[in-house]
């Protein structure tokens, strides 16, 4: 990519962020107060969290991949629900996935 297409990429995105912002400023407060509204705004973090999740642990560019990452996630959701220190789950998933990459290449 040359210098001047990357940035022209650059300003581009930066534009399309910027009237992004904007018409979500621009949404009538009215909208935004509804009951329905709140509820499903409470629910887009935790769902953009796992998409982003679930595609870091078995993706690799445009190929699926099965490998330790997918135990260390296996690992660490099992950890979560036994309410363990957040650390722990660290170590515990890291660990997991480290012996698991060593073990199967």
């Amino acid at each position: 990519m040359s210098g001047t297409s990357l940035w022209a990429a650059v300003l581009a995105a930066s534009l399309g962020c910027y009237l992004l912002k904007l018409a979500g400023l621009s949404v009538p407060a009215a909208w935004v107060e509804q009951p329905w509204v709140a509820r499903i705004v409470d629910f887009v973090p935790a769902a953009l969290l796992g998409a982003l999740v679930a595609v870091q642990a078995a993706a690799s560019g445009q190929d699926l991949v099965l490998d330790g990452r997918l135990v260390g996630l296996a690992v660490a959701a099992l950890a979560l629900a036994l309410r363990a220190p957040f650390i722990v789950v660290l170590l515990l998933a890291g660990a997991a996935g480290a012996l698991v990459h060593v073990l199967f290449g």
